[in-house]
């Protein structure tokens, strides 16, 4: 059998699972054909699972196209400007949040997948930065904006629209669908054939797709390639969890979403160029980790319990809930990651924490957050409840003080948040606004009307420069103390990705973890003191091999095997390793 055959008759079963009353063989065809239009060859082999997408260099810089704005010139050159003038050996990817025409949601309700938008510059925007940085893009797939051509289409019974949207029946058994937000499910639109009721899973401005017709999932398959063609490396799947959905269900993680994954996953395998799949599941361990399948869906998932835990750590200066979290965690399937992040454009998630942090922590986390100014955003619950979804604020501004108030420990312990994720199995991701420390941007929320206003700040230029040249200034001490972390890290083999990770057992106070690089020659200790107060460890809890020499890579020390003591100061991490300094 040829390689093109095999890959149409792995097609072929996976459509048969999406859609068995379809023609198989027929869809496989039309995939392929999505995918690689215009005779456009696939890899003559599939990738086989294994390490090397990725390595030690790999961390991303979490953007929107305007996160820096001057008033004059196009935000997409203003930001390939500070990536080469701020972040260039610091980071090696960028993820611009979704840099298409949109109606709301500051993107995420998308009028148009194939148009940059023009307030923020073109396609040849998008491509210079990708020749300097790997570009993650999103693919918002679950809906469209409500005023965009697909719906209007829709609403007017043009083909191929009409037949592109969920449609539901008030009446229907929906008491099981679990949803982000409050508002309700479905919502009545007039068409030329009549009233109907949409799906709408976010927001009545974000109309659920409906991927039981086949010809929505070629489209999307059309729009990857167009990413892919414009330089996009990573895919990001957003809100995927919710993709597929049927009356009597929750309408969340339902095979027919895993066999699409898997499609997709297949697709890129197979394609020349080396593409990942990142999915976006903001939901509790067990069903995140489900996205991984067996090594043949994403490449790589968020890791969205780390945000809370790593702030609830510092917060009550104890890794407890951490480290037994951590402990629990396996290693990514061959051929996948996860991606570490502890801030994103989104608030600090809490279902991710659901069955690992108690209720009553969870509380204690919010009322803390409420101090420092921070809001927390609500969704439905099944029963008509509510639950606190996301907590929203800048990171920086929520490690501005513990369960205890404030202190005098507010960069330390800023700077010990965002080290740990450079210190796990994983690739580490920064959002712009905390390696900018950015405060909380109150006067967005009550412009917009929107929780999540607070950490979507947008900085002038200029004044950012005069910022980040002053070395006294919190932004400066935030983005030079990070960017010398990320330098190091990057020339470590053991901070490799998919490196051996072992998560020690040590004073509640200090989150440590062993990690040992592919080939077994560099071994780090990577030690985290999450609390205010100075800790001494023992070397010997850490089993460090006698004869050889160690050193802490974030300091000046070498560390004396005659003396047991291993001294960190309040908020203090060191890398102590076998290999000095590179």
């Amino acid at each position: 059998m040829t390689q093109k055959h095999a890959l149409h008759s792995r097609l072929t079963t996976l459509i048969q699972e999406i859609y068995p009353a379809a023609e198989s063989d027929d869809i496989a065809h039309d995939v392929m054909d999505a995918f690689w239009p215009d005779g456009a060859q696939q890899s003559e082999t599939g990738r086989i699972p294994s390490n090397d997408l990725w390595n030690e260099e790999n961390a991303l810089l979490i953007t929107y196209g305007n996160s820096i704005i001057d008033g004059s010139h196009k935000p997409l050159d203003l930001l390939h400007d500070f990536l080469l003038r701020r972040m260039k050996g610091v980071v090696n990817g960028v993820h611009i949040l979704p840099f298409f025409p949109y109606t709301s949601d500051d993107g995420f309700a998308v009028s148009d997948f194939r148009a940059v938008n023009p307030q923020l510059g073109d396609w040849p925007d998008i491509n210079r930065i990708s020749e300097d940085f790997d570009l993650m893009s999103d693919l918002v797939l679950n809906h469209v904006s409500s005023q965009g051509h697909w719906f209007n289409s829709y609403r007017q019974g043009q083909a191929p629209y009409d037949k592109y949207f969920f449609e539901a029946s008030p009446d229907d058994d929906l008491g099981d669908v679990v949803r982000p937000r409050t508002t309700p499910l479905l919502q009545e639109v007039e068409t030329v054939n009549g009233p109907r009721h949409v799906w709408c899973t976010f927001s009545h401005d974000q109309i659920d797709l409906d991927f039981r017709n086949p010809e929505v999932l070629l489209e999307f398959l059309r729009i990857i390639r167009l990413h892919v063609d414009n330089g996009v490396k990573v895919i990001r799947l957003d809100a995927v969890a919710f993709l597929w959905k049927e009356a009597g269900t929750s309408s969340i993680h339902l095979p027919q979403t895993h066999a699409i994954i898997k499609l997709m996953r297949l697709l890129c395998d197979y394609a020349s160029e080396d593409i990942i799949l990142l999915t976006e599941t903001n939901v509790p361990k067990a069903e995140n980790l489900s996205y991984f399948g067996k090594h043949d869906e994403a490449h790589a998932i968020y890791n969205f319990p780390l945000p809370p835990l790593i702030l609830h750590a510092v917060m009550s200066n104890s890794a407890h809930y951490l480290r037994r979290w951590q402990s629990g965690m396996p290693p990514a399937p061959m051929g996948c990651a996860y991606l570490n992040f502890t801030a994103s454009h989104d608030g600090i998630g809490m279902r991710p924490v659901e069955g690992i942090l108690p209720a009553s922590e969870q509380a204690r986390m919010i009322d803390t957050i409420k101090d420092t100014g921070g809001l927390v955003s609500m969704r439905a619950l099944p029963d008509g409840g509510e639950a606190p979804y996301e907590i929203n604020t800048t990171y920086f501004e929520a490690t501005a003080q513990t369960f205890d108030g404030k202190d005098d420990h507010h960069f330390d312990r800023f700077i010990c948040t965002q080290t740990i994720p450079m210190s796990l199995e994983g690739i580490p991701a920064f959002y712009i606004h905390s390696m900018l420390a950015t405060p909380n941007d109150h006067a967005q929320v009550k412009h917009r009307g929107m929780n999540r206003a607070i950490n979507r700040h947008r900085w002038d230029y200029p004044e950012l420069n005069a910022l980040l040249d002053d070395p006294a200034s919190p932004q400066s001490r935030v983005l030079t103390a990070l960017s010398e972390r990320l330098r190091i890290r990057a020339k470590q083999p053991a901070f490799h990705p998919n490196a051996t990770q072992f998560t020690m057992p040590l004073d509640d106070r200090v989150f440590g973890v062993w990690r040992q690089s592919l080939d077994r020659r560099q071994s780090i200790f990577a030690l985290h003191n999450v609390s205010d107060q100075p800790v001494v460890l023992s070397h010997l809890s850490m089993n460090l091999i006698e004869d050889e020499q160690w050193f802490d890579l974030l300091g000046s020390d070498t560390i004396d095997m005659d003396q047991e003591e291993i001294m960190l100061a309040p908020y203090q991490c060191r890398w102590i390793t076998n290999q000095g300094r590179t």
